[in-house]
């Protein structure tokens, strides 16, 4: 990571200052699909789902942005955003800045653009391995390799083995693998059947990471 103890604090100082003190149930939008973001988002707690509807209905899981990061990134930096929807994942507490005040503190405290960097340079890894997670050529690979990639981002130990503290349903698996919901379902019940994944809720446990991370080799 390229940000300091110093730099992250000055972005955190930008919207302690100035923000918004927001909650959100598990469930409730922050941004809604289609809406314009009202400002620009620190998560105090919580996670936070940022996906795309297709023209089908079908929603399509872009990123979850987890405690102590910004969102909409894009937007906040260049002004530019699709129509990305934005949902708390659990119980959530934001403090929102309007995006000119953002644009105003950044310009006065450039340190704070490191962990900006951080975040944006996080965002590109991910979307980069989204992209190279399509070149296996089995579902359940591609499934493995999507599992692995979230448990590095929200993943902690548990008793059972290493914890996604963040749910995942398999339409968000399906869409972010380009594979169906049903397929995708299959393999996921093969992979438990196996014992290398346990599911409760929409909660996953990879019980054998090693293993896991063998079949991709």
């Amino acid at each position: 990571m390229l940000a300091n103890l110093k730099q992250t604090a000055e972005l955190v100082a930008v919207f302690s200052r100035y923000g918004v003190r927001k909650t959100y149930r598990k469930g409730d939008f922050v941004i809604h699909p289609g809406e314009q973001p009202p400002g620009v988002f620190y998560i105090i707690q919580g996670i936070v789902k940022a996906y795309a509807v297709s023209k089908y209905g079908e929603e399509n899981l872009l990123i979850i942005r987890k405690q102590d990061e910004i969102f909409p990134l894009i937007w906040a930096i260049t002004g530019q955003e699709r129509a990305v929807a934005y949902r708390a994942l659990a119980p959530t507490i934001t403090l929102e800045i309007t995006k000119q005040q953002f644009e105003t503190e950044i310009s006065k405290h450039p340190g704070a653009l490191a962990p900006l960097l951080d975040m944006t340079v996080e965002m590109y890894r991910l979307h980069s391995e989204r992209i190279l997670n399509l070149e296996f050529r089995t579902v359940r690979e591609r499934i493995v390799s999507f599992l692995l990639t979230m448990s590095t981002r929200v993943g902690a130990p548990s008793k059972r083995g290493l914890l996604i503290e963040a749910p995942l349903r398999h339409q968000d698996i399906a869409s972010s693998i380009n594979a169906t919901r049903e397929t995708t379902s299959r393999e996921i019940s093969a992979l438990i059947k196996q014992g290398l994944i346990s599911k409760e809720k929409s909660y996953y446990t990879l019980r054998d990471v090693a293993s896991l991370t063998k079949l991709l080799s």
